[in-house]
C-alpha cells in the first residue's frame, strides 16, 4: 500500500531552525563536555528541551518521526555545533525510537509515564545472553561504547538467546538503574559522549520489554520503522561525520588563513599559498558531493518504504557504504585542514585539534568500517549471500 509522503520540507526546515537556536549553547559546552567525560549537564537540557531525543520516535509517542535525509542534515548541525552533542543525539534518538516502534503496549506505558519522554542509550551488539524464564529472560552481559549511558534513564542492549530452535539476536530494554557503569572512558576524541561500558548480573527483563532484532512486527509509527538494519542507523553516521568536517573547514577558512607561515622578514599567509587553495576547493566539492549522495540514497530508501516496499538488499548496502564513504571524505578533509594549519593547531584550544581528535573516533566505530565497501562490492556482482549487515 502507498502512503503519503510527509511534508518533508517544513518538518527539516523547523528542525535546523531548532539546531540553529540552541547551536551557540552547545558550543560554548564542549569543553565542559569533554572535561567531564561526559555531556553536561547543561548540554543534556538543551538536547533534551529542544526535542532532539525525538528525531526517531513514533508521531504518537510524541516523537518527530523525521525521514533519514531530515536526520542527517540535523545531526550535522548538532555534530558542528558540538560533536559529543551529535554523535549522543544520534544514539539516544535510536534508543528510544526502536522501543518506541516495536515493543508491546505495557513496556510503552512503563517506559513513556505520563507522556513523558525519557532518555536512552543502546548497543545492539549481543555480547549478553538471555536466559528464557517465565514472562520473559534473564540477562547477563557486558557491553562496550554505551554512549549516552550516564543521562539515560533506559539502555537497550543486544543479546543472545538459546533456544531449542536454536540461537536469536535479540534487544531487551531495562532501567538504566539496573546497569553497573564503569568508568573506563578515557580515549583520544568524542570525549564528551561518556561511552562507557555497562553491565548487568542475572537482571529480570520482562518479554514485553524485548523484541527479535530480525523480523520485529511494528507496534506503532509510520515508514521509517520498515527501514530495517543497517540502514536504520548508518545515516546519523554520515550526518555526524560531515558535521565535524564542516567544522574543522569552517574555522580553518575562517581562523587560520590569515595567519603567516613560513622563514624570513615576509612570511606568505597560508590563504596566498596555491597548495592551501587547491586544499579547500578540493575539501569543499568533496563534502558536498559526499552530503548530496548520502542524501539521494536515504532519499530513495525513503520513498521506497513509503511507497509500500521493502527496501532491497542492494540499497540497504548502498545506504551503510555511504555512511562509510562520508566517514572518509570527512576523515581526510579534517586531517587536511589540521595539517596545514600549522602549528597552532596543536593545542587543546584549537578546533581543528578537536575535530581530528573526534573524527578519528568517530570512524572507528563498525557500522562505517571499510566492510561496507566490501558488502556493496559482492551485491554489485550479485555474489550469492551478500549481506549489507557483516
Amino acid at each position: 500500500m502507498t502512503e503519503t509522503l510527509p511534508d518533508i520540507g517544513t518538518t527539516r526546515r523547523s528542525l535546523l531552525d531548532t539546531v540553529a537556536g540552541i547551536a551557540g549553547i552547545l558550543q560554548s559546552r564542549v569543553p565542559f563536555d569533554e572535561a567531564a567525560g561526559t555531556l553536561s549537564p547543561e548540554t543534556v537540557k538543551t538536547l533534551d528541551e529542544a526535542g532532539m531525543f525525538r528525531l526517531k520516535l513514533p508521531a504518537v509517542l510524541g516523537g518527530l518521526e523525521a525521514d533519514p535525509g531530515t536526520q542527517i542534515l540535523v545531526l550535522e548541525a548538532l555534530a558542528h555545533a558540538n560533536p559529543a552533542a551529535g554523535w549522543c543525539t544520534m544514539v539516544g534518538a535510536t534508543s528510544i525510537g526502536q522501543p518506541g516502534a516495536f515493543l508491546a503496549d505495557e513496556a510503552i506505558a512503563e517506559m513513556f509515564v505520563g507522556g513523558g519522554v525519557p532518555r536512552g542509550a543502546i548497543v545492539a551488539m549481543p555480547t549478553g545472553r538471555a536466559e528464557p524464564v517465565p514472562g520473559g529472560y534473564q540477562l547477563t552481559g557486558r557491553w562496550s561504547f554505551g554512549s549516552g549511558v550516564r543521562h539515560a534513564d533506559w539502555i537497550g542492549a543486544g543479546a543472545i538467546v538459546q533456544g531449542d530452535g536454536g540461537t536469536e539476536h535479540r534487544m531487551l530494554v531495562f532501567p538504566a538503574k539496573q546497569a553497573k557503569i564503569h568508568d573506563n572512558w578515557q580515549v583520544a576524541g568524542l570525549k564528551g559522549t561518556g561511552s562507557c561500558d555497562f553491565s548487568v548480573e542475572r537482571v529480570f527483563v520482562p518479554e514485553a520489554f524485548t523484541w527479535p532484532r530480525v523480523g520485529a512486527k511494528q507496534a506503532r509509527g509510520g515508514p521509517l520503522y520498515r527501514i530495517s538494519f543497517p540502514g536504520f542507523v548508518a545515516n546519523e553516521h554520515a550526518g555526524v561525520a560531515l558535521g565535524i568536517a564542516r567544522r574543522a573547514l569552517d574555522a580553518f577558512v575562517e581562523k587560520e588563513t590569515s595567519r603567516s607561515r613560513g622563514f624570513g622578514a615576509a612570511p606568505s599567509k597560508l590563504a596566498a599559498r596555491p597548495a592551501v587553495q587547491r586544499v579547500i576547493g578540493a575539501a569543499e566539492l568533496r563534502l558536498r558531493a559526499a552530503r548530496n549522495l548520502a542524501l539521494e540514497i536515504n532519499d530513495a530508501a525513503w520513498e521506497t518504504v513509503c511507497a509500500g516496499a521493502e527496501i532491497p538488499v542492494r540499497l540497504q548496502g548502498e545506504m551503510r557504504a555511504v555512511a562509510t564513504y562520508c566517514t572518509e571524505i570527512a576523515l581526510d578533509v579534517v586531517t587536511d585542514a589540521f595539517r596545514y594549519s600549522g602549528g597552532g593547531a596543536i593545542y587543546d584550544g584549537n578546533i581543528l585539534q578537536q575535530c581530528l581528535r573526534d573524527m578519528n573516533v568517530a570512524a572507528q566505530h563498525l557500522m562505517v568500517s571499510e566492510i561496507a565497501y566490501e558488502n556493496l562490492g559482492q551485491m554489485i556482482l550479485d555474489l550469492p549471500g551478500a549481506d549489507p549487515l557483516r
